[in-house]
């Protein structure tokens, strides 16, 4: 998924992350089953490691979705844990449900809490040798990050939430809701052919052998499919030897990701009024630097976070062109400035929008010449993009702009710190007293617009070509106007 991007994401950020994927092909031992997958099939394997918190949440989200656009037939979470966040597991069980081919969690060594929720919401668990899963009963952290005692009834009722979110998994995947709910609620007792398993009181643990253990006339295990050494004996053993293999690589900039996403309305203030300083001053200068820094970081969190791609960015840039366009070369023509501002929009909103590969936004017709525009994915419902998230900060940046851009009009052009920035945006050395007398020195004085001033453009006043802006009516190219004061290092104009 955009491989060619992440070198220049890592670089803009002083970062140095692995690779996204690396791909190799696993050759079958002679005495492999027949059957077995061809060089065509893909196995995808994400690392689930540390604590189940919003950096493996991107890095999941990522991994889904690039197996998604690649088509794989596979997707494995490689898994060490010892757990997290409920709400964070919640939101993977979305993401793994979206991938339409095999799921399979192996338990590399441990998966306790979140990660054994998580394992649930695979089809298939595997276990490595000396290998521990479960123990997911809720906790609760102290301000000082230690573990607190819950309230009895809060812990009821958790205990009762997770219990139903996890059973719901447990059903959909076909696995013992006893077993799942004893490793939840300690109230449960596990019993198995007259074995006790599980006490009650205890919270299910179960070790590589107990989790596969059979029991019953027909033999089930217990939870896990079975014991294998390491991945690639995973990947023969569910009958893809020969597929290609490819490792979702953490970017090592998730973390920072996090924080990026936390404050993604200020960033997008940031760049607001850092674009529209710009806007109302000669040259470029800082404002306008520090207003793409902070939407670029503003895309950079969408990208890390797994949401959309860096060619948002690109979008937006086309958009901020335009406008530019609209407002310095080509002011009246409105079409052109309307398709920037629906560009940059379009890219602020679907910068953070968590879109996935080959998923229909629409139902599909039943049938052939159903009716339906989009085809169906095969397994795959159809899904609606979430945009609460994206609009809910824009409109956040945008509710905190209008009173701060209002300020800035009214007292910013008439305070020094705006003249100095002004001056050095223009040239980098002129002097604020400088500036002030060169529009002291043209009041009065008559020239010509250039283009149509609505209300800002230039105009011509002798030899010199400068900004100039009406108290808000249309003048027409090639009117005589005349200077009856300034609006910061705008002259303002009336016409003559």
């Amino acid at each position: 998924m955009r491989t060619w991007l992440i070198p220049i994401a890592a670089l803009a950020l002083a970062a140095a992350p692995a690779p996204l994927g690396q791909a190799q092909e696993l050759e079958a031992p002679d005495d492999a089953p027949l059957g077995q997958a061809a060089a065509e099939k893909k196995v995808y394997v994400v690392p689930v490691r540390e604590d189940i918190m919003p950096p493996i949440l991107y890095v999941i989200r990522r991994g889904v979705k690039e197996a998604m656009a690649a088509e794989a037939d596979c997707l494995i979470l490689d898994m060490e844990t010892n757990g997290g966040r409920v709400d964070i597991t919640e939101e993977i069980f979305d993401i793994v449900a979206k991938f339409s081919g095999l799921t399979v969690t192996y338990v590399n060594k441990d998966a306790y809490s979140a990660g054994a929720f998580i394992a649930v919401a695979t089809q298939k668990i595997y276990m490595a040798p000396q290998s521990v899963i479960g123990a997911a009963a809720p906790i609760m952290m102290s301000p000082t990050g230690g573990v607190s005692e819950m309230p009895s009834t809060m812990e009821v009722k958790m205990n009762s939430a997770i219990r139903a979110k996890i059973r719901t998994q447990a059903e959909k995947n076909g696995y013992a809701i006893d077993v799942v709910e004893a490793m939840v609620d300690k109230t449960k007792k596990l019993e198995r052919d007259g074995k006790i398993i599980c006490e009650e009181g205890d919270i299910l643990t179960l070790t590589n052998l107990e989790a596969e253990a059979k029991y019953g006339e027909a033999k089930t295990q217990l939870l896990s499919s079975g014991t294998v050494e390491s991945i690639d004996a995973l990947i023969i053993e569910l009958g893809y030897a020969g597929a290609q293999r490819v490792d979702v690589a953490p970017l090592g900039v998730e973390e920072l990701g996090t924080w990026i996403n936390a404050i993604s309305p200020i960033l997008l203030l940031i760049g607001i009024i850092g674009l529209y300083i710009e806007f109302k001053t000669a040259g470029f200068g800082v404002f306008g630097a520090v207003g793409i820094a902070a939407l670029v970081l503003y895309f950079f969190g969408g990208y890390v976070s797994g949401m959309a791609g860096i060619e948002w960015v690109g979008i937006f840039v086309v958009g901020v062109a335009l406008v530019a366009v609209e407002l310095f070369l080509l002011p009246g023509t409105i079409f052109i400035g309307l398709i920037g501002v629906v560009c940059m929009f379009l890219a602020l909103v679907m910068g953070m929008t968590d879109l996935y590969p080959n998923m229909p936004w629409f139902p599909a017709g039943e049938g052939e010449g159903g009716g339906g525009v989009v085809p169906q994915v095969e397994g795959v419902d159809f899904v609606m993009p979430d945009f609460s998230r994206p609009i809910n900060d824009l409109l956040i940046a945008f509710g905190l702009s209008v009173p701060i851009i209002w300020a800035l009009s009214k007292y910013l052009p008439h305070t020094a710190l705006f003249a100095v920035f002004t001056s050095n945006a223009a040239s980098g050395v002129e002097s604020v007293a400088a500036v002030a007398a060169e529009i002291e020195s043209r009041l009065g004085q008559a020239g010509t617009s250039t283009m149509p001033l609505n209300p800002g453009g230039k105009a011509m006043f002798g030899d010199a070509l400068c900004n100039v802006v009406t108290q808000g009516e249309m003048i027409a190219a090639d009117t005589p106007v005349k200077v009856i004061g300034h609006r910061g290092s705008d002259l303002l104009v009336i016409e003559a």
